[in-house]
């Protein structure tokens, strides 16, 4: 009898053995981080393929259209300047000179005018009173002929004292014209970006068909726009006034709410095998606009498609074959579970069908071991994510 009761101490002794080896060699937790099944706004989105460019809805690059030696340089990079205002001049007093000269000249060619013109209404009216006198026999018929005769040549010379004028007027204008081709003066208001020479330097007109840099470079930073390069595959697609968000590397992850000005009505074949449409955006806020400088690096997000209050989930969830780890919080496992999905982005998928809300599904697809019926452990979540 003790015999046996050694035998059965053996054998559960192995048994339990047997079990605590097998316990220990078990597979272990994978560890996985869960995102949630929740409600939310959904949107199909297309982007820039290359790094856009904040710009400024104005910008001249100023040249003086003639050569010379700069006499003038009243302002500095990074003034703001009014629109007319003086920004750069090339010594020309002769040409002040030539204005001065034309502008007596007018004056003299209309003082002679109304010495012409005076005589001529002189002349008339002598002319008119002695046609009156002849018509009652008081003067000869050869008198009142001579006087009309006169007359109208006085009044022939009015018209060409008058026309007179009008040539002095046009070389007084011809005279000034040249005398602004030395001036650069300001466009529209707006901030010096650029100034290219010093006072009593020469500077020449750039030939044609080679670009120079400019004398003054003069930017409206009143009015910005984001020119982004959309590929030629998702162009279609766009139009004037779609929503769009703005994105600047200068100001980190925060986005400014924009809609599309323009779609460019060609195709840029800039390198081989790329070809992109030009999409403009403007600010939706204006207000936004402040703190930013043109040539900033921008890139652009056009809202195709947007639904609201939808089903979804993190679009890095989505295995192949539209499949999803769903986690199971009584056995500690996951099972994957086919869906029927919406629209999608690179942050959220749309789900139609084979999800609901609140459960809870496999975000680090990158674990090895993740197969149906594994078993897993739920690490902890990064701040502001629950896995509920």
């Amino acid at each position: 009898m003790r015999r046996y009761k050694l035998v059965i101490t053996v054998i559960l002794l192995a048994l339990l053995l047997a079990a605590l080896v097998l316990w220990l060699q078990r597979p272990k937790p994978i560890p996985v981080s869960l995102a949630t099944v929740e409600r939310g706004t959904v949107e199909r989105t297309v982007a820039n393929t290359r790094a856009g460019t904040l710009m400024a809805c104005r910008r001249a690059r100023l040249s003086p259209s003639t050569g010379g030696q700069i006499a003038r340089l009243p302002v500095r990079e990074g003034d703001r300047v009014e629109q007319g205002q003086l920004l750069f001049e090339i010594w020309n007093d002769d040409l002040q000179a030539q204005v001065t000269l034309a502008g007596s000249e007018q004056r003299s060619s209309e003082a002679r005018a109304s010495e012409a013109c005076i005589t001529a209404e002189v002349a008339q009216r002598e002319a008119r009173r002695l046609i009156r006198l002849r018509e009652q026999g008081l003067v000869s018929e050869e008198v009142a002929d001579q006087a009309e005769g006169q007359a109208r040549a006085r009044a022939a010379g009015c018209t060409a004292a008058r026309a007179n004028v009008e040539v002095a007027a046009a070389r007084l204008q011809v005279a000034e014209a040249a005398l602004a081709r030395t001036r650069l003066m300001a466009p529209f208001a707006g901030t010096v970006a650029e100034v290219n020479g010093e006072l009593g330097e020469f500077v020449t007109p750039s030939p044609v068909g080679i670009p120079t840099p400019p004398a003054i470079d003069l930017i409206d930073t009143s009015c910005l726009y984001v020119l982004a390069p959309i590929d030629e595959v998702d162009a279609p697609e766009i139009r004037a006034t779609m929503p769009a968000r703005i994105l600047l590397d200068a100001f980190g992850k925060e986005h400014f709410e924009g809609a599309v000005r323009r779609v460019a009505p060609y195709v840029l074949d800039r390198e081989q095998q790329a070809r992109t449409v030009d999409v403009e955006v403007d600010f939706l806020d204006t207000g936004d606009e402040r703190n930013m400088l043109p040539g900033y690096s921008a890139d652009i997000e056009v809202i195709l498609e947007r639904h609201d209050d939808t089903l979804r989930i993190p679009s890095e969830t989505l295995l192949e074959g539209l499949r999803v780890y769903v986690y199971d919080p009584d056995n500690r496992t996951i099972q994957s579970v086919q869906i029927e999905i919406g629209l999608s982005n690179w942050q959220h998928t749309e789900v139609l069908s084979g999800l609901r809300e609140g459960q809870q599904i496999v975000r680090s697809l990158g674990r090895e071991g993740l197969v149906d019926d594994a078993r897993v452990q739920v690490e902890a979540q990064p701040d502001g994510v629950s896995a509920r």
